[in-house]
């Protein structure tokens, strides 16, 4: 039975996945946003609550690789394949209200498609009990479901029992789990439960809508910005406009006191003009 790889391995794992994987491997859509369990709960084909009984290794396949290492089975991912393994459960009540899977509390199952991968990891230990998102191939074998590449495996804890306390008919538990005492008036439940694909279109139109009037407002203020320079600049070259129209008007009145207090001489020199002008002029 396989131990767990430890902490220090799977960071190196997750280190090289996200390295070698950084073209798109790790990468979520762009319209991706996160849902909330009970919503995922809804789009999940199986929620089952079980124990897992044994662990095996599982051999390198279609549900199992590294995107950098791809291959045929037994070559480059060999090395690999203490990463991967599939889990025998066994169920502690019957499968969750609306799931595909008809078996009763108590039944077996095998389920593969766990172990670290580059950029998730499924992962359980021998002996603990989980509540599982579970899908099924063309081929009947149970694999995680992801929906919406969020976790589909939950500890059994106080917390997660508490919300998948309506999904689950208790009379049909194990007696010796303590989810009992979470029985809930699941009917009512169901009946004033709004479906998640209404609430989250809702939701993602808002967004949307958020979003585009963001845009608006970022446009808006671009242009506010531009109109706010071209008002310095205008501004600025008025106040030089200004300033060299005070300098001219300095400059004329020097210049016409200047021309005032030479005034008297320019008869003077027209006369000097005048007699220069006849002298030049000689008979022959």
């Amino acid at each position: 039975v396989p131990v767990p790889v430890p902490v220090l391995v799977l960071g190196l794992v997750l280190g090289l996945g996200a390295r070698a994987g950084a073209g798109g491997g790790c990468q979520l859509p762009a319209e991706w946003r996160p849902l909330s369990e009970g919503c995922r709960a809804e789009l999940a084909a199986i929620i089952v609550y079980a124990r897992v009984l044994a662990l095996h290794p599982d051999p390198y396949g279609a549900y199992n690789y590294l995107p950098w290492q791809r291959g045929p089975a037994g070559g480059p991912q060999q090395g690999a394949g203490d990463l991967f393994y599939s889990a025998e459960i066994e169920l502690l009540c019957d499968q969750a209200w609306g799931s595909m899977l008809e078996v009763p509390a108590g039944s077996r199952l095998n389920l593969t498609g766990l172990g670290y991968f580059s950029c998730h990891s499924h992962t359980v230990m021998q002996g603990y009990a989980y509540f599982f998102f579970l899908r099924m191939d063309e081929n009947y074998i149970l694999l995680p479901h992801g929906v919406n590449f969020q976790e589909a495996i939950f500890p059994d804890t106080q917390e997660n029992r508490r919300m998948f306390a309506s999904l689950f008919q208790f009379s049909n538990c194990s007696q010796a789990q303590h989810v009992l005492s979470f029985s809930s008036d699941w009917e009512i439940q169901e009946d004033n439960r709004l479906m998640c694909s209404s609430v989250q279109k809702a939701l993602f139109e808002e967004e949307d809508r958020v979003k585009k009037l963001q845009q608006k407002v970022a446009t808006l203020e671009k242009r506010n910005k531009q109109l706010r320079d071209r008002v310095k600049k205008v501004k600025r070259s008025l106040r030089q406009a200004r300033k060299n129209s005070r300098h001219m008007e300095l400059v004329n009145r020097k210049l016409s006191e200047k021309l005032s207090s030479a005034g008297g001489q320019i008869p003077y020199i027209n006369s000097l003009k005048q007699e220069n002008s006849h002298s030049t002029y000689i008979k022959v």
